[in-house]
């Protein structure tokens, strides 16, 4: 389990790593396509405001131009007969906000770059914002009255290209600001051009994830086969160990005088030999007719059987060797034929039996039923047995697997009931189901098509 731990922590830290790897080169990759989104574009402003000046003779700001020399000129006669400081300030405040305003309103620049984008092919809609650097409002006489001051605003927005600085001049007013653009679709736009990095890293973290899953899935299916084969061969050893051990301790009572003397106890050993050879004979044979399986396919020799009568034979035959187990029968068939191997079948129902008896941990209340449906003849065998979990119920008719709590089994077996119980249905062209809940009991049923 520590090894298994160790596999999965070291699987999972490798694609963290792996993805913290590839999501640093994604972020160089949107940085890198960030810059060259806005040098591109820097650079096409520039042959932009050159088409424009060129083609229009102008830069997109006459209509500014009129509109703030006359304001001007009344700003500065206004500001030089003002004593009060906070009158003074309040005018400032104006003459800013009527000069930010008129630029962000009244000029043309946004539209002609706009068309000239469109007549590129480039993405012609962005927004823009104009920064103020520097306010000078100057009297006729040359005096300066109002000075805003150097760095007066500045833009923090990452995302906005500087187009170009401008500078007016007039008779009653010195200005320079920047001019920004900003594209709303330009993470859209960046993605799209990073979108073959971005799929193939994506791609790259999930080709890994899936070869993880696979690789770990297998080999904990490895493991279990593992585990499976070293209980078989344990299971398997005891079981042939304890006829074994038998047979060999009756050997030597019969040499012993005491037992040679009297024909009774010669007879009983020799029916006690007789009885474990039998059971040994029944453990190798299991063992060949499954390593045959695995080879080639059931050879079956079916005859038309009468199931009623023939499963009545089988219970009652079973019952006569169980004691401890009450075995109750309920059978709806009407005289049903079906065609079956004889032998492989009846193989098969006391396998359901055999284990309905065994796995239980109280007196044994065995039922089967049997009637016809439209799937076919259903067979159930039903018990009040200790239950099959819900984890274990899709391995039970793996080959050499037993359910178990924790790593002790408490029933013997060598986990090859089951698995040759759904081999002879599956050779009948039916199907084997289980349902069972843990502590309540096991219901097994077997469904065999009418015509095979």
């Amino acid at each position: 389990m520590k090894r298994q731990n160790k596999i999965l922590f070291a699987g999972i830290l490798s694609i963290l790593v792996l993805a913290s790897v590839q999501a640093f080169i994604i972020k160089g990759i949107l940085n890198q396509k960030n810059e060259m989104f806005m040098l591109r574009y820097t650079m096409r402003s520039q042959e932009g405001l050159y088409f424009i000046n060129r083609n229009l003779m102008t830069d997109g700001f006459d209509t500014v131009r009129l509109l703030l020399a006359p304001y001007s000129e009344r700003a500065a006669r206004e500001l030089k007969l003002m004593n009060d400081s906070a009158e003074i300030n309040k005018k400032k405040t104006e003459v800013l906000n009527y000069f930010t305003i008129v630029l962000n309103q009244e000029q043309n620049l946004s539209q002609f770059l706009s068309a000239y984008f469109e007549i590129r092919g480039y993405e012609k809609k962005f927004a823009f914002s104009i920064v103020l650097n520097d306010l000078d409002i100057i009297t006729p006489d040359t005096i300066p009255v109002f000075h805003s001051g150097l760095g007066l605003q500045q833009t923090n927005v990452k995302s906005h290209i500087l187009v170009n600085w401008f500078g007016m001049e007039d008779n009653n007013y010195k200005l320079r600001f920047e001019y920004f653009i900003d594209f709303s679709d330009q993470q859209k736009i960046i993605l799209k051009e990073s979108a073959a990095a971005l799929i193939m890293s994506i791609f790259s973290i999930i080709v890994v994830v899936v070869i993880f899953i696979t690789a770990y899935k297998n080999l904990m299916e490895e493991k279990r086969l593992s585990n499976l084969k070293t209980d078989f061969i344990n299971n398997m050893t005891h079981e042939l160990k304890t006829p074994l051990s038998t047979i060999t301790v009756a050997g030597r009572t019969l040499e012993l005088p005491v037992i040679i003397s009297s024909e009774e106890r010669i007879r009983e050993t020799a029916k006690l030999i007789g009885k474990q050879s039998k059971h040994l004979n029944q453990l190798i044979n299991m063992i060949l007719e499954i390593s045959m399986l695995e080879r080639t396919p059931f050879e079956l020799e079916k005859k038309d059987i009468e199931l009623e009568t023939f499963l009545n034979d089988i219970v009652d035959c079973f019952k006569t060797g169980e004691d401890k187990a009450v075995i109750n029968k309920k059978f709806d068939l009407k005289g049903v034929i079906v065609k079956l191997d004889v032998v492989y079948f009846t193989t098969l129902l006391n396998n359901l039996l055999s284990n309905a008896v065994k796995y239980s941990d109280k007196a044994p209340i065995v039922m089967v039923e049997s009637f016809a449906s439209d799937a076919g003849v259903v067979v159930k065998v039903s018990d009040n047995g200790i239950g099959i979990s819900k984890s274990d119920q899709k391995y039970i008719f793996d080959k050499f697997y037993r359910a178990s709590t924790g790593n002790i089994h408490k029933f013997k077996g060598m986990g090859l009931g089951l698995y040759y119980v759904k081999k002879i249905a599956e050779a009948h062209n039916g199907t084997v189901l289980v349902n069972s809940q843990k502590g309540k009991g096991s219901v097994m049923t077997v469904i065999i098509p009418k015509q095979i």
